[in-house]
């Protein structure tokens, strides 16, 4: 991971406190920081390992945990990475998505307000509706970071808070450890022996790779005229499940075991590409990664992690 350079800020000894830092871009996210020689304090919903540096529990639902984290970290810029996300369709994600998505935010708003930082990024979802379409949110997931953003925006018009909004898209990359997505789950049934039951595989997204919003999240940290906007991040490109997913199985030589209508596709989601110009003239910042290089990086990574699991099962 390389930290971008030219930004109008030095990372240097800047205190930053990242919550969800447990998590695929959370744990990216430190390390690009540290790498660019910031103070990191480090919060996530479960205990931190021992050897965890600047590391706390903090259920960011809860108040009380947030303020204690702010005041261990005494954070100049904060990145609230932490939620629930599951695109599920599911009432019984209704409750989880609204006191961690929601609530985690607007207890981390409000204890930013008190703490006067100087840089604030929450993180949205391309799944929320656009403001312009005031379309149905496609899952519980998707009306929580929909309601989180309204609330940021809030504070940032009537509180002066300087919070912005990233909204990443279709992430992927090495580290994500999460099986339920779709590049981790056919990468190890693949290298697994198996075979990946997938939808359609017609829906498309923009796909982007971990590294490039790492660096954007921090090109938009480093920037102080980014107060209440919404910045995408992603490749300005859309490609399909069934393409991804065929990407995968060629790199891993198993195009055979992509089992494509095994599984219902999902309802109401949305399908848009970043407008990366847009983007580029809002913080200067495009992407490096290509779909092709992010995805041998990424099926590099996992026949080494998988095989290193492998050998530890076995022995």
């Amino acid at each position: 991971m390389s930290v971008p350079h030219g930004n109008p800020r030095s990372w240097a000894g800047r205190r930053c406190l990242v919550t969800g830092a447990s998590g695929f871009l959370g744990s990216t996210l430190c390390a690009g920081l540290r790498s660019g020689g910031a103070v990191v304090h480090a919060v996530q919903r479960h205990d931190p390992p021992a050897a965890a540096l600047a590391s706390q529990k903090c259920d960011v639902s809860d108040l009380d945990q947030v303020r204690a984290a702010f005041a261990a970290s005494q954070p100049d810029c904060v990145f609230h990475l932490a939620a629930r996300v599951a695109g599920e369709q599911s009432l019984e994600l209704v409750g989880p998505t609204l006191s961690t998505n929601l609530v985690g935010t607007v207890n981390v708003l409000l204890t930013a307000m008190d703490s006067r930082c100087s840089n604030v990024v929450t993180i949205g979802s391309p799944m929320e509706p656009d403001q312009q379409l005031r379309g149905v949110p496609c899952s519980p997931y998707a009306v929580a970071k929909f309601a989180a953003s309204a609330y940021a925006r809030m504070f940032a018009g009537l509180f002066s808070l300087p919070v912005a909004i990233a909204r990443p898209f279709m992430v992927y990359g090495a580290g994500q450890l999460d099986f339920t997505k779709l590049v981790p789950y056919v990468s190890r049934q693949l290298i697994r022996g198996g075979i990946a039951d997938l939808s359609t595989g017609r829906q498309a997204f923009d796909w982007v790779y971990v590294d490039d919003v790492v660096e954007a999240l921090m090109v938009i940290a480093s920037r102080r005229d980014l107060s209440g906007r919404t910045i995408d991040i992603g490749s300005g490109e859309l490609n399909t499940v069934a393409e991804v997913a065929r990407g995968v199985a060629r790199r891993l030589n198993r195009p055979e075991a992509i089992r494509l209508g095994a599984v219902p596709d999902r309802q109401l989601e949305p399908t848009r590409a970043v407008d990366v110009d847009a983007t580029a003239e809002l913080i200067g910042w495009r992407p490096k990664f290509s779909l092709q290089e992010g995805l041998d990086r990424t099926v590099a990574w996992y026949r080494a992690y998988l095989g290193r699991e492998a050998a530890t099962t076995s022995h």
